[in-house]
């Protein structure tokens, strides 16, 4: 029976969301398994620079993987032999990758998977198979949405958020790091999560978001950043819609990170476990472990990317 009246829930947002038309998943690597059994995948080649949660998932389904590296403009370098018939799957870093060499690329590998999880405001490429994680960009505890040809036939159960959204609560009344536990305990539950369907409750929040202001200031952000550090930046960089953050490479990344932490300005290493994974000698080790993803997202300023710049260039001693 429905309930109605007694107290007022969370408000109903209704706010046109950014991919409505795409599956709506409970998180980004659910969407890789959903692709996989809707496809009927057996073998995906992965780069080597790539987040554990892909492999892992690849692994629990039984996929044959291959691995292969990145070109210095973020392209696949592909070993020699591997079937044009095979799942490639690539990776937008940064959302550096255009329309056109994504389009380029399926035209040699028409079975190809784009990973814009570091590119929600990248449209998905006609054709192709395209995942995007919600929590990366926006204040949710989970969510993730593929394009996709085909749809699983079984019922798939509904996710629920509420126990998930304590860490996102907390930190907008107190500070992050009283909450960063329980942060990283949300990130683990996913690992033994099966595929639903998002939750009402994520849902409804992407209702409200606006879109423009946040592409925007991610947009203003990255430029900023990019103006005051692009000559102490060894990457290649062209300027993203909705940047998911400023990459800076540099050879005393470790030291620099950790000045940066110690200051409250708080920067990942993506992917630590890739530094195991990858051969020695190869691009992909070396962005694992000399790649800043410096904040640019849109609680911040210009005012406060001007000042992680300072601290940056002093670190860096530029």
């Amino acid at each position: 029976m429905r309930e109605i009246g007694g107290y007022i829930e969370l408000d109903t947002y209704r706010l046109p969301m950014l991919h409505e038309a795409a599956i709506a998943l409970n998180c980004g690597r659910n969407a890789l398994a959903y692709l996989i059994e809707a496809q009927g995948i057996r073998s995906i080649a992965l780069p080597y620079y790539i987040c554990d949660s892909v492999i892992d998932t690849c692994r629990k389904y039984g996929i044959d993987l291959s691995f292969y590296d990145l070109s210095a403009d973020w392209l696949p370098l592909l070993p020699t032999g591997i079937c044009h018939d095979a799942w490639l799957y690539l990776v937008n870093y940064f959302g550096q990758l255009t329309t056109g060499a994504i389009e380029e690329i399926r035209t040699s590998f028409p079975k190809l998977i784009v990973d814009n999880t570091q590119a929600y405001f990248a449209g998905p490429t006609p054709g192709t198979h395209t995942i995007y994680s919600c929590r990366k960009f926006f204040g949710v505890a989970d969510g993730a949405l593929l394009y996709t040809d085909k749809r699983i036939s079984r019922n798939i159960p509904a996710d629920e958020s509420y126990q998930r959204m304590l860490f996102l609560l907390g930190r907008k009344e107190r500070n992050a790091s009283e909450f960063y536990g329980q942060y990283v305990h949300n990130n683990e539950l996913f690992a033994s999560e099966p595929i639903k369907s998002m939750s009402r409750l994520t849902s409804n929040l992407l209702h409200g978001i606006d879109y423009d202001f946040v592409c925007s200031s991610r947009s203003e952000n990255f430029l900023c950043l990019h103006e005051r550090l692009a000559a102490a930046n060894r990457l290649p960089l062209s300027a993203p819609a909705g940047a998911f953050a400023y990459p800076l490479y540099c050879r005393a990344a470790a030291s620099v990170r950790q000045q940066l932490i110690d200051r409250k300005i708080y920067v990942p290493q993506l992917w630590p476990e890739v530094v195991s994974l990858a051969p020695a000698g190869s691009r992909a080790r070396d962005y694992a472990e000399h790649i800043l993803p410096l904040p640019v997202d849109q609680r911040y300023t210009k005012s406060d990317m001007l000042y992680v710049a300072d601290m940056v260039e002093a670190f860096l001693g530029v």
